[in-house]
């Protein structure tokens, strides 16, 4: 066991507005299972490559102990699988190797296909068990849960659950809760380790913005009323004051000591009135710094002049001589909110392009809706640059909307001038989305939708799709979505 000290970590990118992180200290035990959450653009990549030496900052990070990333940078996919795994670690050991893969039921055939040929799920397993061979370095696992189907993700989670020393970058909550046992998370305006899974902590976390917001009002109500106590205090201490050259209602003359030693009295009454006034105001000040925004998002279909939107029956899909699904049926009804099942390659996306238009060769009977308009958000956010407000226009949606979507989905206004090729994989996907909720169209079509978005902004999605109900067929691994979600289930 070691520890990492980071002591008054400073960083921000060069030409940046703000920096990522000022002035934060904490500590890292390498024993612990360490689950790393914060909201996108936060810095949870960034940090990562802080202990990794990749930037310069002010601070310190001292740590008697090596690191590795995951994912790590595959040059030469075309490559033999045990190739790759022998360039990344070069003195690893077989048997250690197949134990690996054994528990990541991996066969050892696949070490001897090129490295391009494998799954993205099988591709995540093979570095995932070569980073466990470095058995004397702290390991920085960045967000493996991206492409793996539900089953890979239990597994997966199941594996890291027998491992410790590591940090886990990860948005999916049964996955968190599963397999760590301490909490790094990036807040508003700081960062915290606490003991338990991501439950725990977001249990924790809604404690005391409860706590917080209602000692907020309780606070905001006292100063109003102490500052109406000032106001009245000093407005008597002045009026007393006033008398001291007058007369009584006999017409003998008032004692001048005694009205100014009651002025003294009101006035200094009315200073620690004002006192107690600014200490609730400091207080005050503490508190809802790290109260997450998470304003309600709206969505508003079209509604459709038929109930069917669309129906599939008998499908099979092919590419070149391969079949990658067979005898699928099923229907999309108005207010349906379809979840497609199955492990990777099964043809799920092959099925969300052709319903979307694509050219695929296809047997079977397909029928859509005529006129019927599609909103499709696509696992792929690379195509993704320019600004903004140019893409809003090409896109023939409104900017204004789109804009205040992204502001609720914890998009600050720096980001609105940046190029976004610069903005984080999580910052990309919700620009799809955010683009597909200003999008006036029939039904919803989502192939992944959540990859890399914070957990935070997942619920805000959950709780747009319960309370407005749109027409939505999609693509999506985590558990805790598809469940809250899903108004029918189509398994290939």
């Amino acid at each position: 066991m070691s520890l990492i000290n980071v002591t008054n970590l400073t960083f921000g990118y060069d030409g940046s507005y703000d920096n990522i992180f000022e002035n934060v200290s904490f500590q890292i035990d390498t024993a612990w299972k360490l689950g790393f959450t914060g909201r996108n653009g936060r810095g949870k990549t960034t940090f990562l490559n802080l202990l990794r030496g990749k930037y310069e900052y002010s601070g310190n990070i001292s740590a008697n102990i090596s690191f590795e990333y995951f994912p790590f940078d595959v040059l030469n996919k075309g490559n033999n699988t045990l190739d790759i795994i022998s360039d990344i670690f070069p003195d690893y050991t077989h048997w250690k190797l197949m134990r690996e893969l054994s528990l990541l039921e991996l066969s050892e055939e696949i070490l001897y296909r090129p490295f391009d040929s494998l799954s993205n799920g099988e591709q995540t397993k093979v570095m995932l068990a070569t980073l466990f061979l470095k058995e004397n370095s702290f390991l920085l696992i960045d967000e493996p849960t991206n492409h793996l189907d539900m089953k890979a993700r239990k597994l997966v989670s199941d594996y890291l659950n027998t491992k410790s020393g590591f940090i886990l970058v990860s948005h999916d909550r049964s996955f968190l809760d599963n397999c760590v046992d301490h909490i790094l998370s990036i807040n508003k305006t700081n960062v915290e380790i606490q003991r338990g899974n991501f439950s725990s902590w977001w249990e924790n976390k809604q404690r005391q913005d409860s706590f917080e917001l209602a000692e907020n009002e309780k606070l905001k109500k006292d100063i109003t009323r102490l500052s109406d106590s000032a106001k009245r205090a000093s407005s008597w201490s002045h009026e007393v004051e006033k008398t001291k050259n007058g007369t009584t209602n006999s017409g003998s003359k008032l004692d001048k000591g005694y009205v100014g030693h009651k002025a003294a009295k009101m006035m200094k009454r009315s200073k620690s009135i004002e006192s107690r006034q600014q200490s609730a105001i400091e207080e005050k000040s503490k508190l809802l710094r790290n109260i997450e925004n998470s304003d309600s998002l709206k969505i508003s279909q079209l509604a459709y002049h038929k109930n069917r939107l669309a129906e599939l029956d008998n499908i099979s899909i092919f590419y070149d001589e391969t079949m990658v699904c067979k005898d699928v049926g099923f229907t999309i009804d108005q207010g349906d909110r379809i979840a497609l099942i199955g492990k990777n390659g099964s043809g799920k996306s092959s099925i969300i392009k052709l319903i979307c238009g694509e050219d695929i060769n296809y047997t079977g009977t397909f029928r859509k809706g005529s006129q019927l308009k599609i909103s499709y958000v696509s696992q792929d956010t690379s195509h993704l640059q320019g600004k903004l407000n140019d893409y809003a226009a090409n896109n023939e949606i409104d900017e204004s909307l789109f804009k205040s979507i992204l502001r609720k989905l914890d998009f600050s206004r720096v980001q609105f001038e940046k190029d976004m090729s610069a903005f984080s994989g999580g910052q990309k996907k919700k620009v799809l989305i955010a683009k597909s909720l200003c999008e006036k169209v029939h039904l919803h079509i989502w192939d992944e939708p959540l990859n890399f978005i914070d957990i935070i902004s997942r619920m805000q999605i959950e709780e747009l799709l319960l309370e407005y109900s749109p027409t939505l067929l999609f693509v999506e691994h985590d558990s805790n979505f598809y469940k809250n979600i899903a108004t029918k289930f189509f398994e290939l």
